[in-house]
């Protein structure tokens, strides 16, 4: 037992123990704030709670003077109670559960697990005192390699790499840079890149996009911090003398910043900021680039879907917030308030990045429902040593104290271990304070009645909260039953009234695995490309990846171009072309994008009109010519639509899916000369012998083809050769916010638009397809922002959107009902939609939505 106490002890000696870091109050960092929060506030807090603990605990030494290990490790509990609730909210929310369902095919079904882990490492990094410089290395490394994780996982990379850039820079800018710090974000920064360019298809992007120089950015401006901290400590310099120093540096830096800069930006070292970055600053659908604009998911977040996929997490995040930048502020604890505001910021720019806020909603809920679940549990113990009230009055004034009002806690343990074994010795009434010294007598009139109040406060909330908590699950229940739905199978209802199962989608990419060739190609658009991958187990000429602009507008023109055209470029690619039909958002519905998008690149498919108007549907909703002319019509609506017919000498009709939702087409006088060369892996350009990250290129027969493009030029690439595009651009803006109209010849009276009645067989048709696209996106935002002018117009032009049908069965008349729009009601009513003839997927019918007034 000597040798091993012996042991023991040498090694405690020899290891330095850091303290762990202190809570506090943000509003101590705020310029001028900070002034009148130290002047003023503080010490009126610190006045009450002397009071506190004189009055009501008969001790002024009380939770005062050595209790001060409130602002230690004590007051990071109760950590296991907000990790509990916070587990348990991101186990059922759907914004989490949204982007992980097992089966997605979706990058994101991984990443959020990489991108929540990154984010607890570097969190775990700033634990410890300011000077904890090796394990701030040590996490700070581990942190990289999570961070190389999620770079291997999903293009949202960018958005983790930043996001720990701006809290660095942001506890930089609040004057706390410490060595931690410092040794922390650097080993993150150069073990993350490293690792990062390693990828193909990253390569050097950290250290040329603009999206990405930030993080360098406040990498080198920790190095010269740090530079100017070693200086000041080995010369011993004054503040005054720090700061001349400071702005010596700064100055030399910007200098050689801006030398640097002359000399690489000429030579288009620096990529521009990509359209959907810059899609998350400006309004959806005017980022400038068609491709991005006609993705529905790019469309900003509603109020509605933050309730929809949080839940009641949405009205206990703000508690959490506000607890954590009051109470229990630090280094690490600070990274939720940074992580909060640009989750919030992003997703409400874009629907889709919802799935941001899962864990940062589920953290600050853990840190809200954790801290009042242990207060209420406090109520059933004495108050105390063992009874801390964390979250009680006690906390809350003590959390105002200064740092420099705080005691080492090294030797409170020691008093606290040496108590401990007289502690039986007490009378039961009485507890010791080991904080303290003092002693509380737990039958004291006053505190008696505190804690009736406090017992009675918690059993209040319990039953307060105890209806929202199965509420809470039942609803959770039901958005993860309606995620876990395949989304290419779904329930429609037949002319007759007989519910049926579509699964047209999938049928149809069964019937290309069992009837075509394994190297057979097809051509379809790009959003169906990783099903048909997957499931049809066949190469497709684009998919879901859409970072080649170029390509995607290519495929554009060949489904928009007329018959003959489009054939010529087909016949190079692809063996089959692949159409989704049937209305709803079919790819006829989706033809005005593909035009926009082609005509980016090849400008003569409409010429000075960059948004392609003259591609689409008359206010009667008939094709204009170039729509009536192009390939994707014809094939769409081969043989239903009179007069229209497909070429059978360029295209074969092989197969039409049950419902029509689905039509394949063989490619006829398909090149074997181009499909030998792109299959050659000679003529393959990859960036290692045997790698699989290979630059596709096309076969020598589509050269005059590719002539005629212009290569799409964003609004900030000042790194084009090809002279400017500004003009495009401008159109393309004015066109978008609707400053041009549509020109009218003068001899002809323009009429006001009307509303227009579809016949009962064309709505029946209409009402067999259920799904989800930009259409149903679309008529939703308009009713639910009671946009009834804009959504007027619309209909007029389109009636057939008056009858469109969600998913869940759900259309404008059930949304109307549920917002309580009355007059948008007598729209559709007016245009033949029904309230009663009509149940969605649960069976409801319009009246029966719960916004409807009586």
């Amino acid at each position: 037992n000597n040798i091993s106490n012996n042991i023991s002890n040498n090694i405690s000696n020899n290891i330095k123990h850091y303290e762990p870091q202190e809570f506090g109050s943000i509003l101590s960092h705020i310029p001028i704030v900070n002034v009148v929060y130290k002047a003023l506030f503080r010490p009126v807090m610190q006045w009450l709670h002397k009071q506190w603990n004189k009055r009501v605990l008969g001790s002024e030494t009380i939770g005062f003077g050595n209790s001060n290990t409130l602002f230690t490790t004590r007051l990071a509990s109760p950590a296991l109670e907000c990790g509990l609730f916070a587990a348990a909210l991101m186990s059922v929310v759907p914004a989490h559960i949204m982007r992980s369902v097992g089966g997605g095919f979706d990058n994101e079904c991984v990443a959020t697990t990489a991108m929540t882990l990154t984010f607890y490492l570097w969190t775990r990094t700033l634990r410890g005192s300011d000077d904890n410089a090796k394990s701030a290395i040590m996490w700070g490394t581990v942190t990289g390699v999570a961070y190389f994780y999620m770079v291997l996982s999903w293009g949202g990379y960018v958005f983790v790499i930043n996001l720990i850039g701006v809290h660095a820079a942001v506890l930089c800018g609040l004057g706390r840079f410490t060595t931690k710090l410092h040794r922390g974000y650097t080993a993150f920064y150069l073990v993350g890149t490293a690792l990062a360019i390693q990828v193909p298809v990253v390569g050097w992007t950290p250290l040329r996009s603009l999206e990405q120089l930030g993080p360098f950015a406040v990498f080198l401006g920790f190095q010269l911090l740090e530079y100017c901290e070693i200086i000041k400590r080995r010369n011993k310099l004054s503040p005054k003398q720090t700061w001349i120093l400071r702005f010596q540096v700064a100055g030399g830096a910007l200098v050689l910043a801006a030398l640097l800069g002359y000399a690489f930006v000429p030579r288009t070292y620096f990529g521009p900021i990509s359209s959907r970055v810059r899609g998350l600053f400006v309004e959806h659908t005017k980022t400038g680039n068609p491709l991005v604009d006609s993705v529905a998911e790019h469309q900003p977040a509603s109020e509605k879907a933050y309730v929809q996929y949080l839940l009641n997490i949405v009205y206990i995040a703000p508690v959490g917030l506000v607890m954590v930048a009051l109470m229990y502020f630090h280094d690490a604890s600070s990274f939720l308030l940074v992580y909060g505001a640009a989750a919030y910021f992003f997703s409400h720019r874009m629907v889709r990045l919802i799935l941001l806020t899962a864990p940062i909603g589920s953290a600050l809920g853990g840190v809200a429902l954790g801290h009042v679940w242990s207060w209420m549990i406090r109520s059933l113990f004495p108050y105390g040593e063992f009874a801390t009230l964390r979250l009680g009055l006690r906390d809350i004034l003590s959390s105002f104290h200064s740092p420099d009002e705080k005691k080492d806690t090294t030797h409170l343990a020691a008093q606290k271990k040496k108590a401990g074994k007289n502690a039986r010795k007490k009378d039961a009434s009485t507890v010791t304070n080991a904080a303290g010294g003092g002693a509380v007598n737990q039958f004291s009139p006053i505190l008696v009645v505190l804690r009736l109040i406090h017992l009675g406060i918690a059993v209040y909330g319990i039953l307060l909260a105890r209806p929202y908590i199965p509420e809470f699950m039942e609803q959770a229940e039901q958005v993860a039953i309606q995620m876990s739905h395949p989304t290419i199978l779904f329930k429609g209802t037949t002319r007759d009234g007989k519910e049926v199962v579509v699964d047209d989608y999938r049928e149809a990419y069964w019937w290309l695995r069992d009837n075509t060739p394994e190297d057979a190609r097809i051509m379809a658009w790009w959003d169906y490309g990783y099903q048909i991958t997957a499931i049809a187990n066949r190469t497709t000429i684009a998919d879901g990846n859409t970072w080649n602009h170029e390509h995607i507008a290519l495929l554009g023109r060949t489904l928009t171009s007329p018959e003959k055209e489009g054939h010529r470029i087909a016949r190079h690619l692809a063996d089959y072309v692949l159409v989704w039909a049937g209305g709803g958002g079919d790819d006829v519905a989706k033809s005005p994008h593909l035009a926009r998008i082609a005509n980016s690149v090849y400008r003569f498919i409409c010429p000075d009109d960059p948004t392609c108007r003259t591609f689409g549907f008359s206010s009667r909703g008939e094709p204009t010519p170039k729509m009536s002319e192009s390939l994707l019509y014809k094939l769409h609506s081969h043989g239903l639509v009179p007069g229209v017919e497909a070429d059978k000498n360029r295209f074969q009709h092989v197969h039409t899916s049950k419902h029509g939702k689905v039509r394949i087409f063989r490619i006829m006088s398909v090149s074997k000369e181009s499909k030998k060369w792109v299959a050659d892996p000679n003529n393959r350009i990859c960036d290692a012998p045997g790698s699989w990250f290979c630059k596709g290129q096309y076969p020598p027969a589509l050269q005059k083809v590719l002539h005629q493009k212009q290569d799409f030029a964003q609004l900030e690439d000042f790194n084009r050769d090809g002279g400017s595009d500004e003009e495009y651009q401008r159109q393309y803006m004015e066109n978008i916010k609707g400053v041009k109209k549509n020109v009218v010849d003068p001899g002809t009276k323009k009429t006001p638009p009307s509303l227009k009645k579809l016949s009962t067989k064309e709505i029946i048709n209409i009402n067999e397809h259920w799904e989800d696209n930009e259409d149903t996106t679309l008529m939703w935002e308009l009713i639910s922002s009671n946009h009834k002018n804009k959504m007027f117009n619309l209909l007029s032009e389109r009636p057939e959107l008056a009858h469109i049908r969600s998913k869940d069965g759900r259309g404008p008349m059930w949304w109307a009902h549920e917002n309580d729009r009355q007059k948008i009601i007598r729209m559709l009513k007016h245009m033949g939609v029904s309230e009663v003839d009509q149940l969605d997927g649960e069976g409801l019918s319009p009246l029966d939505m719960p916004g409807k007034k009586e």
